[in-house]
């Protein structure tokens, strides 16, 4: 009761507050998260200072004499406090968008919260109906808040997941400007495309919606695009063309997967971090780029308010005390800042090769150090399984590139491996990037930049069509009679007229951010999750 006496004495004397008659000044509009962070000045700004925000109502306990409200804004995951008589909150519930004006007030010592806006004129714009909002101050689990995706951002931390992915595009370009072997130079390659980048067949084919009612187009000419076109699994071909006159390039685009997978690690649609570096002939020297990059950029996030948000958040949170600010699905024992510090500063991240992974995963079963339900050999290829066994076992949970995969189990581009490299079998220069928990979050290689070598790989990737004459009777270089590159010519192209040895990589840019956040599935990242039966909104 001595608590609510004192709140009461000093704050109501302002609930009433009205500015002079004389003055014509209007209330400085400010974000919650520039309030709260002038408060931490000493002195505070804007104390006794009459200001103005806009937000929406988190939530409103509402007394005889007077009543707290919660107004937050989506700047930060904090909230700034208001005290108002009965009248200014009679019209407020859980979710009212409201336009507030009051003096920024200190608190009394003791309280949670240094200082409160005690309010002058309240200003409802968007009324809301508190019984059937949807978003209310509890721990709402992730499955229930993707049901909803159009209203989740509504929650702290998935603003707070917005304004970091925010955060990461603008820090992403002051990355790649700033690489020392020189910038690189941001494009945007097509999402329309006429072929399966990664040879796996999952596509989405593009056509108008008039055609679904119609029979299939048995002739080309028929075709929207006079033949058939599919979203973009990939945009390294393009990135490849771009590379072959600005030297190094790099995008951030959609890329669109008809994978009937029900993971958390996997959806339809998502963001690929894709670069191409023209005038590179060694592996070493990608994966060196890779780490570069990675290391930088979370180095610039790690002083930004979103990152230190995230810190304070992980640390915090608990779901039963802490219910509107708990994270989601982030294992309680990850210390966040701890994995930023190691992925800053860590040792270099040591590069394995296939070979000598499959061996070491070989003698762990064998040791009976580990079971694994696909058994590993050579030609099987890396499963999840050992993906991570590689990752938290052998390597003690830091990150490792994998590098020098069977031939057989890449795509027809991939040039082949150094001499030195070779032991099994024919293997293609390439690597995948294995961090802990997310497993695999990159992949990239070396081109096959000679002309007879990638025609002879699509030939044996059955890549090139037969047809019973050439094209317009001439035979393109290093084909056969009657071979016809069709729609991959443009890309042959490259190598037929001046290249270079180049490579590049992509990265799964919502696997990354999950990493870097700790949330463990991709869907809780994304804003509106596409995959396999869902595509809300």
């Amino acid at each position: 009761m001595q608590t609510w006496r004192r709140t009461f004495a000093t704050s109501f004397a302002r609930l009433n507050h009205k500015p002079a008659a004389t003055s014509t000044s209007t209330p400085t509009t400010l974000l919650c998260a520039q309030i709260l962070q002038r408060s931490q000045q000493k002195p505070c700004s804007l104390e006794e200072q009459e200001i103005q925000l806009r937000g929406f109502v988190r939530s409103v306990r509402k007394q005889k004499r007077f009543a707290f409200a919660e107004i937050s804004d989506g700047s930060t995951v904090q909230s700034v406090q208001a005290i108002l008589s009965p009248a200014q909150a009679a019209d407020l519930s859980t979710g009212t968008a409201v336009e507030i004006s009051g003096i920024w007030k200190a608190c009394p010592a003791g309280k949670e919260q240094t200082h409160e806006l005690q309010t002058t004129a309240v200003n409802v714009l968007g009324e809301s109906d508190a019984e059937t909002y949807p978003i209310q101050k509890k721990y709402q689990t992730p499955e229930f808040l993707r049901q909803i995706p159009h209203l989740r951002f509504r929650t702290p931390f998935n603003a707070l997941l917005a304004r970091f992915r925010s955060e990461c595009l603008y820090q992403l370009g002051n990355t790649f400007r700033s690489v020392p072997s020189g910038g690189f130079v941001q494009v945007q390659p097509p999402l329309i495309t006429s072929s399966d980048c990664e040879g796996a067949g999952e596509t989405f084919a593009v056509v108008p919606r008039e055609a679904l009612a119609t029979e299939p187009k048995a002739d080309e000419d028929d075709h929207f695009f006079k033949a058939p076109k599919y979203l973009t699994v990939s945009s390294q071909l393009h990135l490849e063309a771009y590379a072959a006159e600005l030297g190094n390039v790099w995008t951030l685009s959609p890329m669109f997967r008809a994978e009937k997978s029900d993971t958390p690690r996997h959806l339809s649609e998502f963001y690929m971090l894709e670069a191409e570096v023209n005038f590179l002939s060694d592996l070493d020297g990608l994966t060196g780029l890779v780490e570069y990059l990675l290391r930088d950029v979370t180095r610039r996030l790690y002083d930004t308010a979103a990152a230190q948000e995230l810190f304070s958040i992980q640390r915090e949170s608990n779901p039963e005390s802490s219910p509107s600010t708990a994270t989601q699905e982030t294992p309680p024992d990850l210390d966040l800042r701890q994995r930023w510090l190691d992925l800053m500063n860590g040792p270099r991240w040591r590069r394995l090769t296939y070979t000598e992974a499959i061996t070491l995963l070989q003698e762990a079963v064998a040791q009976d150090k580990t079971s694994f339900e696909y058994a590993p050999s050579w030609s099987g290829g890396l499963q999840l399984e050992h993906e991570r066994y590689i990752v938290d076992v052998i390597n003690d949970g830091q990150p490792v590139f994998v590098t020098d995969y069977p031939t057989a189990l890449k795509p027809f581009y991939m040039a082949p491996s150094a001499e030195n490299r070779r032991s099994v079998g024919e293997t293609v220069a390439c690597f995948d990037l294995l961090l802990p928990e997310v497993s695999e979050v990159a992949g990239g290689s070396l081109r096959e930049h000679r002309l007879p070598n990638l025609i002879q790989n699509m030939r044996e990737h059955g890549l090139i069509k037969r047809e019973s004459v050439s094209p317009n009777g001439v035979v393109y270089p290093h084909l056969l009679p009657g071979e016809d590159l069709a729609h991959l010519q443009w890309y042959v192209d490259l190598r037929r007229w001046g290249t270079a040895p180049h490579g590049g990589f992509g990265l799964g840019f919502d696997r990354f951010l999950g990493y870097l956040t700790g949330v463990s599935s991709v869907r809780d990242i994304v804003a509106f999750p596409r995959y396999f039966g869902r595509a809300d909104c």
